[in-house]
């Protein structure tokens, strides 16, 4: 009897175990799982110390620091029509000198990389041209003709680390894109086909 008691015990604590690890298996983001609707994920982001920059019905800005950086924009982004948040990214303070904006990216490659493992995959080069001081690497920057962009994958979802540049800004980018949203804003995407 006692031996069919333990048994019960064990089975149930392995179903709830089981149970509560499904539901956690979305990707996270300052140890939010990215899921749920736009306006639950905006209040644990405004808990999180981030303040609100606007919303739209499929996105929602804020301003806060993230990973020891002050003033980074970080935007919710959620299927439109469909109000499930699927991915989030930060856009780091812009930067105008190609050293500044390489240390960003490379300290937080060291950092993701001891986080989540070895990158799945890595590209950091520029276009053909030759560069050999902070002036002609920003200005390939700015031309699009630097792609530095590295990649983590998960089993929760993807992180990608990359170098962007929008008129005369340059800033480096994270975005994690969670994989069980991602397969349904998928699904849905055949579905319209």
């Amino acid at each position: 009897m006692k031996t069919k008691l333990l048994m019960t015990v064990i089975l149930l604590l392995t179903i709830v175990s089981f149970a509560q690890s499904q539901t956690s298996q979305h990707l996270t983001f300052k140890g939010v799982p990215i899921d749920g609707t736009l306006d639950k994920f905006v209040s644990k982001m405004k808990q999180n110390g981030f303040k609100e920059g606007g919303s739209e019905p499929d996105f929602a800005s804020f301003e806060g620091d993230f990973a020891s950086y002050e003033g980074c924009n970080v935007v919710v982004s959620t299927l439109k029509g469909k109000d499930i948040v699927s991915y989030v990214t930060v856009n780091f303070p812009k930067q105008d000198a190609w050293s500044s904006l390489a240390s960003n990216y490379f300290n937080l490659k060291e950092l993701l990389t001891e986080k989540y493992g070895q990158p799945s995959k890595s590209v950091e080069k520029f276009g053909s041209f030759f560069q050999v001081d902070d002036g002609s690497k920003m200005q390939q920057v700015y031309l699009g003709n630097c792609k530095y962009v590295t990649t983590y994958e998960t089993e929760r979802g993807s992180i990608q680390l990359s170098i962007k540049s929008t008129n005369s800004n340059a800033f480096v980018m994270l975005t994690y894109s969670d994989k069980i949203n991602g397969n349904i804003i998928r699904t849905k995407a055949k579905d319209d086909l």
